[in-house]
């Protein structure tokens, strides 16, 4: 007994092939081999064409059956992960209307703003916990105001993941998590937000009926099982967008606990446990993929954009030529905790939300030209990249939460022991590290929808923890003086 999980990304699509039983990944593959591409007509914008995230789901299925040499009879349940936030509209016949406008396009970014300034700010964040930015409705918004011809043609709007489950399946349909990283979702009044398609003018005809995020979704329709080498009438029993999944591969579900990624930007995705919200909506929050009416768990999102790009920056143009990163982390570590004053502020990719959407740039302070080396600009890098996490986690503390345990694939900034143990000693958090990917534990997700596995724990029992990394009290105070000297850089620089 088989599960299959897709994760639709804006760099490629992965597809996994799990054993149920054993929980073990048998067989993986993603496409394009070269980083998908992303259209921009203009400054700002990022679109992709849906059917292109369609040609590579098939290459990739027929990769991992063909490798796997699994009989379509013995998949039972199909699981989809995708890239938040996009827009994809589609006619009556279910015919894409234009090219999806994806997470990173920045085009509605003033017609979240003006929305979040006419409407209030304590209406937006107590109804949606954020401002309606340049998420989802801000995009269609757009479409509305730019691309009339196009908009009246629209019957349905879907995310991402949506448009795959509706090629899979032929239905049109959502979910509250899905919704609420649109800011289609009032968490007060525990519906559609009306009050927002209002104000845009959109009607709420066009937003796709509402299923379970675990459950069944539909099945695979003939048309699909026939491009796909896939059994007909097999479930889709769960979706969620790419950060919830991150956090469900990682057997994130509970408030306190934490999931974190850090490749070229960094991502601390933190379960809360009661409706709150950052009243400078310097955070996200998000529906959790195990919300409902009777729990709350709400998916606090902190984005930093420089995070493993900074690393890779001070690799080519500060190190040593040629050096490799565990030999970069080699001489960081001959330097003592704190940089000895040495502070750095990684914000040098853009605006940063967590700022308050200020472009700071990547400040480098306190270097004193008879003291200091490049050991200690590796070091301060890193430390500055930690530090950065920590700013976000109290943001989420001063929203309620607690955080005690941080999840993360072992990859990335994670492979760093001067960063994972900054990390755990500057927030006190307990780190573990794992083994897994999105498509893998979309495909367990699909085992709990479907109803293979009884809970999370038991889908997940077979994660692989790979190591354990407990803070570092001795050092406790060095690691709280450096981050409140970070902490005054920071302020005196923004």
């Amino acid at each position: 007994m088989f599960l299959l999980g897709y994760d639709i990304g804006s760099s490629s699509v992965k597809a996994s092939l799990v054993d149920a039983q054993s929980g073990k990944c048998v067989a993986s593959a993603f496409y394009p081999k070269q980083e998908a591409e992303i259209m921009a007509p203009h400054a700002g914008w990022a679109e992709q064409h849906p059917e292109m995230w369609w040609h590579h789901l098939k290459l990739a299925t027929a990769d991992v059956l063909s490798s796997s040499q699994v009989k379509k009879e013995n998949i039972k349940a199909i699981g989809i992960s995708y890239q938040m936030h996009g827009l994809v509209c589609v006619d009556k016949n279910q015919q894409v209307l234009r090219p999806s406008i994806i997470w990173c396009d920045s085009r509605a970014v003033g017609i979240g703003q003006q929305a979040f300034d006419e409407i209030g700010a304590d209406v937006c964040l107590s109804h949606l916990l954020n401002s309606p930015g340049n998420f989802t409705a801000s995009k269609l918004a757009w479409v509305k105001r730019h691309e009339p011809q196009i908009f009246e043609k629209i019957d349905k709007v879907m995310l991402p993941g949506d448009y795959i489950a509706m090629r899979l399946t032929g239905d049109v349909c959502t979910t509250v998590s899905g919704l609420s990283e649109g800011m289609f979702w009032d968490f007060k009044e525990n519906r559609l937000a009306d009050f927002l398609l209002d104000y845009y003018g959109l009607d709420a005809s066009m937003i796709a009926g509402i299923v379970p995020t675990f459950g069944e979704q539909g099945t695979v329709n003939a048309t699909a099982a026939c491009e796909l080498g896939l059994k007909e009438g097999t479930p889709v029993t769960y979706r969620a967008g790419d950060q919830p999944n991150n956090a469900l591969s990682l057997n994130v579900f509970n408030p306190g606990e934490i999931a974190s990624t850090a490749g070229t930007s960094g991502v601390v995705y933190g379960v809360n446990g009661k409706v709150e919200y950052d009243p400078l909506s310097r955070v996200n929050t998000f529906a959790h993929v195990n919300h409902s009416d009777k729990q709350t768990r709400l998916g606090v999102l902190l984005c930093v954009n420089g995070t493993g790009i900074l690393n890779s920056w001070i690799k080519r143009n500060i190190a040593p030529e040629g050096i490799s990163y565990d030999e970069m982390n080699n001489l960081a570590a001959g330097v003592p905790v704190g940089s000895e004053g040495v502070s750095i502020l990684p914000f040098g990719n853009g605006a940063e939300r967590m700022l308050q959407n200020k472009e700071t740039g990547c400040v480098m302070h306190g270097i004193d030209f008879n003291r200091h080396q490049r050991s200690h600009i590796l070091r301060a890098a890193q430390e500055g990249i930690v530090f950065s996490f920590k700013y976000g986690i109290d943001i989420m503390e001063n929203m309620g939460m607690k955080v005690s345990k941080i999840h993360a694939g072992k990859a990335n900034m994670f492979l760093s022991e001067i960063f994972r143990n900054t990390l755990a000693g500057v927030t006190g958090a307990v780190i573990e590290l794992f083994d897994t990917d999105g498509a893998a534990g979309a495909a367990k997700g699909a085992g709990i929808g479907a109803g293979i596995y009884k809970d999370h724990n038991e889908a997940f029992a077979s994660l692989e923890r790979l190591q354990v990394i407990e803070p570092d009290t001795q050092n406790a105070a060095a690691y709280q003086e450096a981050y409140h000297h970070w902490k005054l850089v920071l302020e005196k620089e923004s």
